[in-house]
């Protein structure tokens, strides 16, 4: 065993296992509806076309499909025209992605025990500047104008107070605004409640909904985002590709129920997967880049692997954060060949950001849930777009088509996220074994 690994000292009684899961994004809405796109290689990056975006660079999103379609999310059906005054898009999509999450686990406790012993950790990367916008206007006409919700609308902890009230949950109400990395702290953060004693069941992830003309026009000013391929949007987020130019923006949430292992098997629960290790990190670098030499997220998939108490050669797939910018990608790449060595040859690596955009602040957790789906159906998905890789790597790039997975004992994956302001984290997932 490495050397660091082997002074992972602390016993952990207590494991935490994945019994639910809800979706809202790019590629659908619904858990089902979104793997299977995502295994099929579509893509959810649509052409942004109203009148606003037609001077901007990018004029391309990962927009959630609104409609009454199977696939596609019909807002009145879930909320009333008085509660959507009151709560923000993001909090939508994460009290929807919610009820599947709590359904799918078969979770809705009357007992004031269980509800008790419920938490919640959803977190907001960024709010919507839109109801920023909207409201200064307001204001300009008087004062009586500006709306007594607007407040809550814009705290990024209501997402997750939200789903509490809604629930009655009375257990850790937490909130992670960490950029990009949110959704992936809000599961660690999560997951070490549950691991801890601090809740048997905690209901986490993250949501964002903050696509406008303004987000659009300020990423694009830090050269963040895709611009060649206004016309053909769904081929624009192409991680690992040598053509890559920036990352496109999604919108969207990914909620996933994380329960106690005794307490899970007790009430006869599904488990899709076990959670073994949580990483972090920061760069201590610079605002919006990476360390070049890929320390950073290089300590946060050690740290989760010591967590995990798990050997290199164990882990078998990355799901990694990669969005399709140049720098980003390849600053990735060299930091998990700087970790695996020799075992690099051993890894599959893809990024899901290729069909659904960049979510920002549900990133971490729609692809948290994706990875989860991976190790259960033993199928990892595909990095869509992916025609010439650039990276000088042995790693194994799942390119265009989903691939089984083959030929190990556990199935076992880092899952990582970055953000802005060098924070980084990684999950280390497993397949549950008894």
């Amino acid at each position: 065993m490495t050397r660091w690994l082997s002074t992972a000292s602390k016993i952990r009684n207590r494991r935490v296992v994945v019994t639910g899961m809800g979706v809202v994004s790019p590629l659908g809405v619904g858990l089902k509806n979104s793997w299977k796109s995502l295994i099929d290689g579509k893509s959810g990056i649509k052409k942004l076309d109203r009148e606003e975006y037609e001077k901007l660079p990018c004029r391309i999103g990962g927009l959630v499909p609104r409609g009454n379609g199977p696939t596609e999310l019909n807002i009145d059906s879930h909320f009333s025209k008085g509660q959507l005054r009151t709560m923000s898009m993001a909090t939508v999509y994460a009290l929807v992605a919610s009820e599947e999450a709590l359904n799918d686990a078969s979770w809705k406790p009357v007992e004031e025990k269980d509800k008790e012993e419920t938490g919640v950790a959803v977190g907001v990367g960024m709010i919507d500047l839109v109801d920023v916008c909207d409201t200064n206007d307001a204001l300009k006409k008087g004062y009586s104008k500006v709306s007594p919700y607007f407040v809550p609308r814009i705290l990024p902890n209501m997402a997750a107070g939200q789903i509490s009230i809604k629930y009655g949950f009375r257990g850790p109400n937490h909130a992670v605004s960490t950029a990009c990395a949110t959704g992936a702290h809000a599961i660690g953060d999560a997951f070490r409640f549950v691991r801890g004693g601090d809740a048997s069941l905690m209901v986490c992830g993250g949501a964002e909904a903050c696509i406008s003309p303004l987000a659009i026009a300020a990423f694009c000013r830090l050269r963040a985002l895709s611009t060649s391929r206004n016309e053909s949007p769904q081929e624009a987020s192409r991680p690992f590709d040598n053509d890559r130019d920036g990352f496109v923006m999604g919108e969207g949430s990914a909620i996933l129920v994380l329960e106690e292992l005794e307490h899970a098997l007790e009430r006869n629960a599904r488990i899709y997967a076990e959670v073994l290790g949580y990483g972090l990190s920061g760069d201590g670098a610079h605002l919006t880049a990476p360390r070049e030499d890929g320390s950073g997220a290089f300590l946060a998939m050690r740290r989760a692997m010591n967590d995990a108490c798990i050997e290199l050669g164990q882990v078998s797939y990355v799901n990694a954060h990669a969005t399709s910018t140049p720098l980003g990608d390849a600053i990735e790449v060299k930091a998990i060949q700087s970790l695996f060595c020799e075992h690099s040859e051993n890894l599959m690596l893809s990024s899901t950001k290729g069909a659904h955009g960049h979510l920002l602040g549900a990133a971490g957790n729609l692809e948290a849930v994706f990875t989860v789906m991976a190790i259960k159906e033993g199928l990892v998905p595909p990095t869509i777009n992916l025609n010439h890789p650039n990276c000088e790597s042995k790693i194994n790039f799942v390119r265009n088509f989903a691939r089984k997975w083959e030929g190990t004992s556990r199935r076992i994956a880092l899952k990582n996220a970055f953000g802005f302001g060098g924070t980084n984290a990684s999950l280390c997932i497993a397949q549950y074994i008894h």
